[in-house]
């Protein structure tokens, strides 16, 4: 059965940073794409960030978050992580990892590209 269990969470002050993680279990994870995704509240999942089963060159984001977020993984542990830099107020939300279902390709910015995924982490950017 795969997990993903996300950690790191949390209220912050503008301008702040945050670093998430998420550990992924019932997989060889290092076969897998991982991705970061989040909903703000009325709001639908919106794709955060994406990189490939080797981390190397195949990071993708969302524009508003280019230059402040950075998407990276440990495949010797499992865990794909998101440093969160210069956080606004519209950062706010629910952020889930998630991973496909199927291995290789470049990584979905999609949601229905996603078949596994967290049960989310508050991150909340005050102003």
């Amino acid at each position: 059965q795969v997990q993903l269990v996300e950690s790191g969470g949390g209220l912050v002050q503008a301008g702040g940073s945050l670093r998430l993680s998420c550990v992924v279990s019932g997989r060889t994870f290092s076969l897998y794409a991982g991705a970061w995704f989040r909903q703000a509240p009325g709001k639908e999942r919106e794709f955060v960030a994406a990189i490939s089963r080797s981390g190397g060159g195949g990071a993708r984001y969302r524009d508003s978050v280019k230059d402040r977020f950075t998407i990276s993984r440990d495949n010797a542990k499992n865990t794909v992580y998101l440093q969160m830099n210069s956080l606004k107020p519209e950062d706010t939300a629910i952020y889930y990892c998630a991973t496909p279902a199927n291995t290789g390709g470049v990584p979905s910015s999609l949601v229905d590209g996603y078949k596994f995924w967290g049960q989310g982490t508050q991150v909340t950017v005050s102003s």
